[in-house]
């Protein structure tokens, strides 16, 4: 996790950040926690944010397939990450609205596995 950009007349040349550790809670959702002692600094000769704290607005596709949005517009799965759709499949922002890009991955990971067990057993 990035905590601070280092640098000189608006022209960066370092980024702190330190290591995470990330587990399930009781309810089975990611925290994040500082590993303490884990700091670093990277050199940089330029930062692109990446923020995508935007909803993600459903499209045609969507719509097309008369797929199941829950009230924020988020595309409702299961927890093979199926949609309402039999054999049509979300994750990421698509499933979760606006997140991080871990909860992408680990969801996409969930998303491939449904999928091969639907299509396995269809």
């Amino acid at each position: 996790m990035t905590k601070a950009f280092v640098g000189r007349n608006g022209v960066v040349k370092k980024l702190k950040a330190v290591r995470l550790d990330w587990k399930q809670d009781e309810n089975d959702a990611w925290q994040m926690k500082e590993i303490p002692g884990s700091e670093f600094e990277l050199n940089a000769d330029l930062v692109l944010l990446a923020m995508g704290f935007l909803h993600v607005e459903p499209g045609p596709l969507v719509r097309d397939y008369g797929l199941q949005t829950d009230q924020r517009g988020n595309i409702v799965t299961d927890k093979n990450m199926m949609t309402s759709s039999p054999g049509v499949f979300a994750a990421g922002d698509a499933a979760l609205g606006a997140s991080l890009v871990v909860r992408a991955i680990y969801q996409g990971r969930a998303a491939a596995e449904g999928a091969d067990y639907f299509l396995k057993n269809s």
